[in-house]
């Protein structure tokens, strides 16, 4: 048992004894719960420190610990019913990028998800860069605004593009990314072109700055050029958001001869492309194609490029890539949201991929990713050669499947959650109206392998 996990038992504990305390009472010494509860010295003090947090002790150096007087209730229920009319109609909606059956049972299978499980991630990599960047004398100064030099150069030498550490800007993280994007480069109102289907997230972050995202169809190349042209015609849009690489939740990759039209659609509409690179490490053992920055010359395409899916859902670091004005619009935007990034989280970051075992990581990610992509998609041909798997992806986390003609998705995730089965319904993928009815589930968000199949197996007829 790790030794958070054994000081919140301890925390537990304690505050079973609390029960039976009055204010003020002093709670037993550390060498006194070592002994009564088998601990180490270590665990009592985390557990203090965790009722200490929730103001349930108070903690006299040289006292000892004592039984904190509870917090005072307020006497009526405050009326926050006016706060409806000075809001006004700007609502953030969350819709699209958060599941609306609420978080799953603990014990459901997971395939749901846009992070890897635990057991996938670099834990022990992570916490040795985490615990070198605390050591750096400069660990807690402030960082630039922009980030890091050294951290900007190993970004921009990672797009493989004509770019230095003057043309990135560290993010906290893609989500992050998104928001600082969008509200630079177009403003309320205004549309923003997206593959239809796209990740939920970007949705959720164009609504929120205003914008209006307009669905361009895409097919098992891709975006479509020829409507991608049209969809500028049509609307006036100077922004197209899209992800060439491992498209979330198909899979696609955009065909090579594509990419470069992409790209020249864009700069003859005088439009920017925002391009989210977030699966570049996730492949399944085949090289990623070079991003859509290295075909760009015109400063069309921003960049946008994350650590967080590889590694860790904590991991907050990601880059915006960009050359000329745009950038220095992005670097304002986060001036004024926050400053920076944490510096210790960059230092972080730093160390992590100047280890070498980040490549290891990646290497067994890669092999292990792909094992687990085909896993899953031979267990839904064996329980449920209905359904249409629209392709095996070369990367990413997810396969995309067509339920049957007449299906409800939502109807699906619902049932199979009392199975025991977390889903992702696919309609809330899609700009606009769905062609169909969908599922997306993730082979990267459960334990072992081994769950995948038994998933499937409970999604045959969940009731």
């Amino acid at each position: 048992m790790s030794e958070s996990s054994t000081s919140a038992g301890l925390a537990d504990e304690l505050r079973s004894l609390l029960g039976a305390l009055s204010p003020g009472d002093r709670l037993p010494s550390s060498r006194e719960l070592v002994e009564r509860f088998h601990v180490s010295p270590v665990t009592v003090s985390r557990a203090i420190a965790h009722l200490s947090a929730e103001g349930l002790v108070v903690t006299r150096p040289g006292s000892g610990t004592f039984a904190a007087t509870p917090p005072r209730r307020p006497a009526e229920v405050a009326d926050t019913g006016w706060q409806t009319v000075a809001l006004t109609d700007r609502a953030v909606d969350t819709r699209a990028a958060t599941d609306g059956l609420g978080p799953p049972p603990a014990e459901a299978i997971a395939l749901d998800g846009g992070y890897l499980h635990r057991s996938l991630q670099p834990t022990k990599a992570l916490s040795a860069a985490l615990a070198r960047a605390a050591r750096r004398p400069d660990a807690w100064d402030r960082a630039p605004t922009g980030g890091l030099e050294s951290l900007r150069s190993l970004f921009a030498r990672g797009t493989g593009a004509d770019v230095g550490a003057e043309d990135v800007l560290i993010t906290a993280g893609g989500q992050s990314g998104l928001s600082i994007a969008f509200r630079a480069i177009a403003g309320p109102g205004n549309p923003v072109l997206m593959e239809s289907p796209t990740y939920p997230g970007a949705l959720s972050a164009a609504r929120a700055a205003g914008l209006r995202p307009v669905p361009v169809p895409m097919d098992g190349d891709g975006i479509r050029p020829d409507l991608l042209a049209d969809a500028f015609a049509m609307t006036g849009a100077r922004l197209l958001y899209c992800q060439p690489t491992h498209h979330n939740p198909t899979g696609t990759v955009l065909a090579a001869r594509r990419r470069a039209q992409v790209v020249a659609v864009a700069r003859a509409a005088g439009a920017f492309i925002v391009e989210d690179d977030f699966a570049r490490h996730l492949g399944h053992g085949q090289a990623p194609p070079r991003p859509l920055l290295a075909e760009d010359r015109d400063g069309t395409v921003v960049h946008l490029t994350s650590l967080t899916k590889p590694a860790a859902p904590s991991l907050r670091i990601g880059a915006l890539v960009a050359r000329g004005p745009v950038l220095e619009r992005m670097r304002a935007v986060r001036y004024v949201d926050d400053f920076f990034v944490p510096r210790p989280m960059q230092e972080a970051a730093l160390e992590l991929l100047g280890s070498p075992g980040w490549e290891r990581h990646l290497r067994a990610l890669s092999a292990e990713l792909h094992t687990r992509c085909r896993a899953l998609a031979d267990a839904l041909a064996r329980h449920h050669p209905a359904w249409t798997v629209a392709r095996v992806p070369s990367g990413g986390l997810h396969l995309w499947v067509e339920l049957p003609s007449g299906s409800d998705d939502t109807d699906h995730a619902v049932r199979a959650r009392r199975a025991g089965v977390a889903v992702g319904a696919g309609r809330r993928f899609f700009p606009a109206e769905p062609p169909g009815a969908f599922l997306r589930l993730a082979f990267a968000a459960t334990a072992r392998a081994a769950d995948l199949a038994e998933g499937v197996r409970l999604l045959r007829d969940p009731r």
